[in-house]
Formats: C-alpha cells, sequence, structure tokens
C-alpha cells in the first residue's frame, strides 16, 4: 500500500523536484512510515519531519490542513480571519505563504508577518485584530529536520481538544494531492492578504513594556543566543529599551537558520544547546547568559561562577521569577492575584503561593490551559488578578495580551530580576538558595523515552496501558502502594487526558504522559529534601524504578 502511494506521489503533475528527488532515493522502510499514516493533527496542529508522504510536513499536507482549517473558519464566524506567522525553520515562509494564499482563495481574510516572529507575536497578532484564528509555521525546539503547524482560537490560545477534532473531521475529507497549489501574489494584490505593519510590532513592544514591575538603572552584562531563530530582533530591542542591560550575541548562532548547525537540537532545555552562550559567558565576564528556542516561546538562562556557568533549571527559574513579581508586583487587589501553573512543574510554588496570599491554579501539561485561565479570569470581569504562568518546559508569562509562553516577556523579566538582585548584591542563584533555605529543596527530572515510527507508538501505548494496572502488578515492590491518579479516567476536574500520576507513600510522584507533539513518552519525578542531596538520592531511586517501567 505504501508503495502505491509512493507511485502516486511521483506521478503527480507539478509534485516539487525535492519531493521527487527524495522519493526516489527512499528505503522501503523509509516509505512505509512516510505513508503508513495521515500526520496526527491535534491540540499542538500538525508536528513532523520533512519529506514526502502523508505522514510528513510538506506543501501537500500543509495544504489539506489549511483547507480543513478554512473550513472551520468560514462555519465559525461571519466575518472570517486569520494571522499567520512563521519562525527560521526550512521551508517555514513556504509553508506560511501557502498558508495565507490557500486561506484567501477560500474567502478568509489574512494577516501575514512580512518576516519570521515568535509564537508570542502570532498570539498577539490574532487578539489584535480579532481574527477567528491564527496559525504559527514552527516545531518550536525539534531538530532540523522537523517542522509544524500550530493552530489558535480567537482567544490567541492554541485550539481545544473538541476544536481539533472539529478541524480533522474536515481535514479527513480533504484530498492530499492536487494538481496545483495556490500562490500568494494575486491575494496580496486583491488585498485578501495583507502584511502585518509596524503598528502591531510596536503595539506588542508596548504591551512588553508595561509588564515591568521594579525596572531599575543598575548595569547588567549579559550573553544571550536567538539560537539562529525569531528572538534575535524583538528580544534585543527590548533589552535596548531597557536601557541598563550591554548584551553580547553568540555570532554563530545569530541569524536565522533552519538547520541550527551549532546546535542540532535548538533548545535552552538543552546544556548543548546552551554550551556556546555559555563560554561566551566566561570569555567575556558577563553576569549570566540566556537563550531562546527558535520560535521564542521558552527561555532558559545560566549564571556565571568564576570560569564556569550554572544553569538554572526551568522549575527553578518559575520559581525565582514567581518570587520576584511576588515581591514587587501590585499585590493589594481585592481578591488575591492568581498564579497558573501545569502538574508537571514544582510544588515549590505551594508554599511561596501561600506566603504571600496568592491563589495557585494548577493545569494539564500545555501551556494552552494557563491561557484558559486568564480567558476564564477575563469573563469574570477579573483579568488584572492573573500574576503569572510558567511550565518546567521553560514557558513564563506575566501577562494577558498574549495567551502563549513569550520568551520576549519571560527576557525583560529576567533581566530586570537580576538587575534588582545585583542592586542587592546577590545573583539569582544567591537567591534560589534562599528560598531552599526557607522551604526546602523540590528536586524534578525529566526522563525521555524515545519511540519512532508505527512500533514505537504501539510501544507506547502498551507502556500505558501496563501503568493503569495495579501497583503491585508492575513487578516492583519499591512502588507497592502508589496511589494512582488517572486523567484519562478518573474525576479530576480537568481534561481528560492520557496523563497517569503516582504517589508514593513516601510522597514521591511521578507523572508519565505520551509527548503530545513527539514520539517520546515522558516522565516527570518529584521529590523534596531539607537539601540537594537528600532529595536526589530519594530521586535516584525512583528514576531506576521509572526506568524499569518505560523503557521497552
Amino acid at each position: 500500500m505504501s508503495k502505491e502511494k509512493a507511485r502516486m506521489w511521483l506521478e503527480t503533475p507539478g509534485m516539487p523536484e525535492e519531493l521527487k528527488d527524495m522519493l526516489q532515493h527512499m528505503t522501503e522502510e523509509e516509505i512505509s512510515d512516510s505513508f503508513y499514516r495521515d500526520l496526527a493533527f491535534g491540540t499542538g496542529g500538525l508536528r513532523g519531519v520533512l519529506g514526502p508522504g502523508t505522514n510528513r510536513m510538506n506543501v501537500y499536507t500543509v495544504h489539506a490542513a489549511t483547507m480543513g482549517l478554512g473550513q472551520y473558519i468560514l462555519s465559525a464566524s461571519d466575518t472570517p480571519s486569520c494571522a499567520i506567522s512563521y519562525d527560521s525553520r526550512i521551508h517555514s515562509k513556504d509553508f506560511a505563504e501557502l498558508t495565507a494564499a490557500t486561506l484567501a482563495g477560500l474567502g478568509i481574510r489574512v494577516y501575514l508577518y512580512p518576516a519570521l516572529m515568535p509564537t508570542p507575536m502570532l498570539s498577539f497578532a490574532v487578539r489584535y485584530y480579532h481574527c477567528t484564528a491564527g496559525v504559527m509555521i514552527t516545531a518550536s525546539h525539534n531538530p532540523a529536520k522537523f517542522n509544524g503547524y500550530k493552530v489558535y482560537g480567537a482567544d490567541g490560545c492554541q485550539i481545544t481538544l473538541e476544536v481539533a477534532e472539529e478541524i480533522l473531521s474536515l481535514i479527513e475529507k480533504q484530498p492530499i494531492l492536487v494538481d496545483a497549489l495556490p500562490v500568494l501574489p494575486p491575494y496580496l494584490e486583491s488585498g485578501m492578504v495583507s502584511y502585518i505593519g509596524e503598528d502591531t510590532i510596536e503595539a506588542y513592544y508596548a504591551c512588553i513594556e508595561k509588564l515591568k514591575v521594579a525596572p531599575t538603572e543598575e548595569k547588567l552584562k549579559v550573553v544571550y543566543s536567538p539560537l539562529n531563530g525569531t528572538g534575535n530582533v524583538p528580544v534585543r530591542e527590548m533589552l535596548r529599551r531597557m536601557g541598563n542591560v550591554d548584551v553580547t550575541v553568540v555570532k554563530e548562532q545569530e541569524l536565522p537558520d533552519g538547520h541550527f548547525p551549532t546546535c542540532p537540537y535548538p533548545n535552552p532545555e538543552i546544556r548543548e544547546a546552551m554550551q556556546l552562550a555559555m563560554d561566551l559567558t566566561v570569555a567575556t565576564g558577563a553576569d549570566f547568559c540566556f537563550a531562546t528556542d527558535p520560535d521564542c516561546d521558552r527561555m532558559g538562562a545560566g549564571v556565571r561562577v568564576g570560569e564556569q556557568v550554572q544553569l538554572i533549571s526551568g522549575n527553578d527559574m518559575g520559581v525565582l521569577l514567581l518570587d520576584y513579581l511576588c515581591r514587587h508586583g501590585k499585590m493589594d487587589t481585592d481578591l488575591p492575584r492568581v498564579v497558573v501553573k501545569t502538574i508537571v512543574t514544582t510544588e515549590m510554588a505551594v508554599p511561596l503561593c501561600r506566603k504571600y496570599g496568592v491563589e495557585l491554579r494548577n493545569v494539564l501539561t500545555g501551556f494552552k490551559f494557563i491561557g484558559e485561565q486568564i480567558g476564564m479570569l477575563e469573563k469574570a470581569g477579573q483579568k488584572d488578578r492573573y500574576l503569572f504562568g510558567f511550565e518546567e518546559s521553560y514557558g513564563y508569562l506575566s501577562g494577558t495580551d498574549v495567551r502563549d509562553k513569550d520568551a520576549v516577556n519571560a527576557a525583560v523579566l529576567l533581566c530586570e530580576m537580576a538587575a534588582n538582585l545585583k542592586r542587592e548584591g546577590k545573583t539569582m542563584l544567591d537567591q534560589l538558595e534562599a528560598l531552599r533555605a526557607e522551604f526546602g529543596y523540590y528536586g524534578q527530572r525529566l526522563l525521555t523515552f524515545a519511540y519512532e515510527g508505527e512500533k514505537g507508538a504501539a510501544t507506547m501505548q502498551e507502556i500505558m496501558n501496563n501503568l493503569r494496572r495495579s501497583p503491585e502488578a508492575w513487578g516492583d515492590p519499591a512502588l507497592n502502594g502508589c496511589q494512582v491518579t488517572d486523567y484519562l479516567h478518573d474525576d479530576t476536574g480537568l481534561p481528560r487526558s492520557d496523563v497517569l500520576s503516582m504517589t508514593l507513600p513516601d510522597g514521591r510522584k511521578f507523572i508519565v504522559r505520551p509527548s503530545g507533539t513527539e514520539p517520546k513518552l515522558k516522565a516527570y519525578l518529584f521529590a523534596s529534601g531539607e537539601d540537594t542531596a537528600a532529595a536526589n538520592v530519594r530521586l535516584d531511586a525512583l528514576e531506576a524504578s521509572v526506568r524499569k517501567l518505560c523503557e521497552a
């Protein structure tokens, strides 16, 4: 069946030469993986490896997805419109322009950024233009062989499961192969597609400006890497406007480059991606370094300690930013300020929020659920109660004009916090240790287990099915007595999701879920202790048990 599909693709008129060439040089296994299914569409939209085939990101799968999305947009609004942005990845601009032309051909008004822009600026544009939907062409922090297609609703959040299922049902009715794909120029000339102007970009910058809580003139020297992505212009512009931040940029990672030549995994969570920034921090004597991922919605940082740089985890950075906002932000509201985090994010937020009288809300993994909480507050006339949202995977948001994680916002907040601490004679690491002395050490680890292709998907499902059995059936006495919460079947008060949370009698916890964007199983481990060593001993034992459960 896969061979027959591949032959049909080769015979399709107008098939791009790049895709033809790839098809002609594929092995049987590669052909099978490229055609055994349609590329999955869910709340994260599409994400996959670039190449020919129904299970790949290419002009045909993007066109079919856009036709389905377009049908949904037309049914959802009497004045249908869509905002579009894209990152630095291979074919991102091509896919964005194809998406714009396809939607315009259906009679949908389109607002397209004229150059690559971050994911948060797409979320902002959706709300700024009161669009029915938005599309961001990005695969976030995945390796260079990936690209993706994120879909946003009118609220500026990524779409819900219900909307994703409705769009998917419409996509499934579309033919994948078409003789001719639409092109952009006629729709620019007719006015159905407009380029987003500087006024919108400036409006976004103004919203970031107003999120400052305690500006200071204390001088900072920092190193920044955009990891060859979209953050270079907006992040540097906002730091320039701060006036007290001397920025040195990692030259090798400054300009857009979808091949990511110096960081195969362009993810600030990974030490390898941060290495050039760390080296430059030591060489220049900078206070700290930070990096943003290719679509500039995640931010990671490290502090110089002599001739070394100590990286700060997403959980610890979230706690530091939360503490900073609680200490310096406006807290004298009629109702308590609200902080939102995901269920896999550090529990250190619990005692910290309790100290400052802040309401803490837990949501499922995915920043769209944090964005939804902002929407709920807005509908209740309480938007000003929102203080901060964060997740362990380096996503932060302190404003309400964007409804997704925002690394431009996070970079400004990071530098403002660090400058205030420096004025007090402290570093971020000093402040982190002070918080640990007050609240205890909350350790956490993320384990990932990769399962590629059709067999991998079946293996992940088999592991999740095994975990849904009684803990005594797992075959590990160390895990006996686990209390299991099944977010797919139990009444948790949150949307149903393929997530399992296991709490041991001694308080340690682990959460397991399949990734929504990658062929991976993710396991989040939690343990606390009086110090780092004590927590790590407890985490080591837990990791050994979880690896036995999740490794095929």
